[in-house]
């Protein structure tokens, strides 16, 4: 089974998915919010045997939900009722500004970093996410 990663934006979600055995994740696309989001995802869902669903959550600096995460969070509750999967909230702050900062640095042009930003920034939500679990499991020696 996999994890999705997803980076919830008010016209595109990122899509992300992790390898069988929770350590890799990798893009998968980014599917447009036009009211059948909810069904393409489950979708996803199947296809991929996805367990869980992490999903980033634009938090304001002190740690408070945004009005535009409040928004975001609402396609949430329509998955959940939908999705049979466990949901996972995950801090996306900065991770939108991470992909594209990697991007500029990969020396990738404008118009093509429009287009894959959102898949990126929802890799970087589920590689963090992948990477907190591998460290609860395989604590750092001193």
């Amino acid at each position: 089974m996999r994890i999705l990663g997803l980076d919830l934006g008010e016209k595109k979600i990122g899509v992300a998915v992790s390898d069988e055995h929770h350590t890799v994740a990798r893009g998968l696309g980014t599917i447009e919010c036009n009211k059948k989001e909810v069904e393409k995802i489950r979708d996803i869902v199947k296809k991929y045997d996805i367990e869980k669903i992490v999903y980033g959550v634009p938090l304001r600096n002190d740690g408070s939900i945004s009005a535009r995460a409040e928004k975001m969070l609402s396609i949430i509750t329509k998955m959940k009722k939908l999705i049979p999967v466990e949901f996972i909230p995950w801090d996306e702050r900065m991770t939108s500004i991470e992909a594209e900062n990697i991007l500029i640095m990969a020396d990738v042009s404008r118009k093509k970093r429009k287009k894959i930003k959102d898949k990126f920034a929802a890799q970087i939500i589920l590689q963090s996410y992948l990477d907190s679990i591998y460290l609860e499991n395989h604590p750092l020696e001193e």
